[in-house]
């Protein structure tokens, strides 16, 4: 069976993702500038032919999706939604963290929202799927979700996603060498 290369995409700039507050659940469209970007993430991805489109079910990733030329043929894997943060849903992290000094997402995870251990179940299924497919698979979704899918295809610790940022309307590239999952490329800006 040949082996997948995931092409990692993370939706375009959204109000929230500008100012810092933490978005998951909440469904907020892209700015202007993030659905720029996301049609630039089309530019980059240009000539590539994958088996498999998957995105997460939030506007935010389907219209990035889409913009880029994908959008057809996308599916939506629910597992890909981005990080319930519960409490902290709209906070910004020095917020949090005067409330919590010391507090970390990737470690912590958020009250009323997802534990690292339950992001990092929702990871591994989404792995399992990809890693089910002969050929490329692009996945479009949110930030925090991404660098907790890289940090599995590496077999890391959730926490380890911390060490992967990424922008808006940035890509990563997770794939293998000979049969070890190696990240090959990342946080790579639109052209």
């Amino acid at each position: 069976m040949a082996l997948p290369t995931v092409y990692a995409a993370r939706h375009g700039e959204t109000a929230w993702s500008l100012s810092g507050q933490h978005t998951g659940i909440t469904d907020l469209p892209l700015t202007e500038n993030g659905e720029r970007d996301a049609g630039k993430l089309g530019g980059r991805l240009r000539g590539l032919v994958f088996t498999k489109v998957f995105t997460s079910p939030l506007q935010r990733a389907r219209r990035t999706c889409e913009l880029a030329g994908f959008g057809a043929q996308a599916e939506i894997l629910p597992d890909l939604m981005e990080w319930n943060y519960g409490k902290y849903e709209g906070v910004r992290t020095h917020d949090i963290q005067r409330e919590r000094p010391g507090w970390d997402l990737f470690r912590d995870g958020c009250p009323g929202g997802e534990t690292a251990a339950l992001i990092g179940a929702r990871a591994d299924r989404a792995i399992g799927v990809i890693r089910a497919i002969e050929g490329d698979v692009l996945v479009v979704s949110s930030s925090h979700f991404l660098r907790v899918l890289a940090a599995r295809w590496l077999e890391l610790s959730v926490a380890a996603g911390a060490r992967f940022a990424l922008s808006a309307g940035a890509i990563g590239v997770l794939g293998y060498e000979r049969s070890t999952a190696v990240l090959e490329r990342w946080n790579l800006p639109p052209p």
